[in-house]
């Protein structure tokens, strides 16, 4: 699918630049749908594009070497991702899968240096999607460590919330599917752990669950378990 210039000019990172620079980048670009379940690209399989999401979501796992899978990353309209050349690797470090129905557009890794000389937004962009992800991962990092895991898992139900929460009756529902999996995988922990804290936290009137979905009724009860 050809991306049109207007696809790329109603997106705040390239509003901002002249017609012939959005004419050269859609030139280069192609646009996509991805279903459901659906993997942009997978871990490990050469870096030969990088993307960024017009609309839908996309989780981002990884699997370590002791064979255990963890969500990395959730992927919103707007972000860059598959950046691997400015990571300076030739693989792709993760699997980007879609959780819902999602477009994305993307470019050949070998015009990665021409795009960034040619739009300092998108090179600001991928710095701070960069330091995002490190940032995140410190602040995981830093909960694995020290947390017991009903603040961990409380930690990660506000995020979530946070970045993709719409109001929903009398709570916030996280608006892609989410299973209990995904939040051990996000957790470091398992799913029966996952679950029984669920299903206490559904018994105190705190959260809401479904399949894969999950419901907050009580931020501030929530809040007062992510940090006591």
């Amino acid at each position: 699918m050809v991306t049109e210039v207007e696809t790329l000019r109603n997106l705040s990172l390239f509003r901002d630049l002249p017609d012939e620079v959005l004419a050269r980048l859609t030139k280069r670009a192609r646009q996509r749908r991805i279903a459901p379940g659906e993997a942009v690209f997978q871990q490990g399989e050469t870096a030969h594009s990088f993307y960024l999401l017009l609309s839908g979501r996309l989780k981002v796992t990884q699997v370590t070497e002791e064979g255990q899978q963890l969500v990395v990353r959730v992927v919103y309209p707007g972000d860059l991702f598959g950046f691997a050349r400015a990571l300076n690797r030739p693989d792709y470090p993760g699997t980007s899968r879609a959780a819902v129905e999602s477009e994305v557009v993307g470019w050949p890794m070998p015009e990665w240096d021409t795009i960034v000389e040619s739009n300092p937004r998108l090179a600001l962009n991928a710095i701070q999607t960069i330091g995002q992800r490190l940032d995140e991962a410190h602040t995981r990092l830093r909960e694995m460590s020290t947390q017991d895991v009903e603040r961990r898992v409380a930690h990660a139900v506000l995020r979530l919330i946070r970045q993709a929460g719409r109001r929903e009756g009398e709570g916030i529902r996280i608006d892609f599917p989410i299973s209990r999996q995904d939040i051990a995988e996000m957790t470091g922990t398992t799913l029966h752990t996952v679950s029984r804290i669920l299903s206490g936290w559904e018994g105190r009137g705190l959260v809401q669950g479904g399949r894969q979905r999950i419901t907050v009724l009580d931020v501030a009860g929530l809040g007062r378990i992510a940090e006591p």
